[in-house]
């Protein structure tokens, strides 16, 4: 038979095994700034990532900061307004960001989508911006003028323009929040990647 010692450790490591695994690692942060004109949806897009309440949604007429959880990592992601009034201060919030999410409203009028693709263009080439990872989303996909993705890419030139660097373009909707999760799942896997270069160990 067992000594009480005996059975006293065994009792100890079952109960350690089952209870005591120890708290979860930490999820990775990851610092992003969210740019794009006023009325694409950065606002209600994130604040429905925060499972906020959508009534409370007021536009961003500055910049706004929210931690939006996923499951493998916690993204502090910096909206910035897009009126033309901020839209000229959009670089002094780039430092420190290790992403960029662009939000565009694919069924806004020519002239607003040549707006935005002029500041599409200037992100991708700015020199704090130029060798993160982006996530491009095409919002409002619900809407009957919603230009396709091929449309948008085309349109805005991203396959020359961005050749080499690291982008996703993806539609979306606030009618399929699933879609828009799956979008943010491959930027963290951009994000995770990019840690991982030799480089930056």
């Amino acid at each position: 038979m067992l000594g009480r010692i005996d059975q006293l450790s065994i009792f100890y490591k079952c109960f350690k095994a089952l209870c005591c695994k120890g708290p979860p690692p930490p999820r990775p942060e990851y610092d992003l700034v969210c740019i794009g004109l006023t009325g694409s949806g950065k606002t209600s897009l994130l604040s429905q990532l925060c499972s906020e309440n959508p009534e409370n949604i007021v536009s961003t007429t500055g910049f706004s900061i929210k931690a939006v959880p996923f499951q493998n990592a916690v993204l502090n992601v910096k909206e910035l307004g897009g009126a033309d009034t901020i839209r000229k201060y959009w670089s002094r919030y780039y430092q420190g960001s290790q992403g960029v999410i662009f939000v565009l409203d694919s069924a806004s009028s020519e002239d607003d989508l040549e707006t935005a693709r002029n500041e599409l263009h200037s992100a991708l080439q700015h020199p704090q911006l130029c060798t993160l990872p982006f996530l491009i989303l095409a919002n409002h996909q619900d809407k009957p003028a919603a230009r396709s993705v091929q449309e948008i890419k085309k349109y805005f030139e991203l396959e020359p323009l961005a050749r080499g660097k690291r982008w996703i373009l993806k539609p979306c909707s606030l009618d399929d929040m699933e879609a828009v999760k799956d979008s943010f799942t491959l930027l963290i896997n951009l994000l995770e990647e990019r840690e991982l270069e030799p480089s930056r160990m």
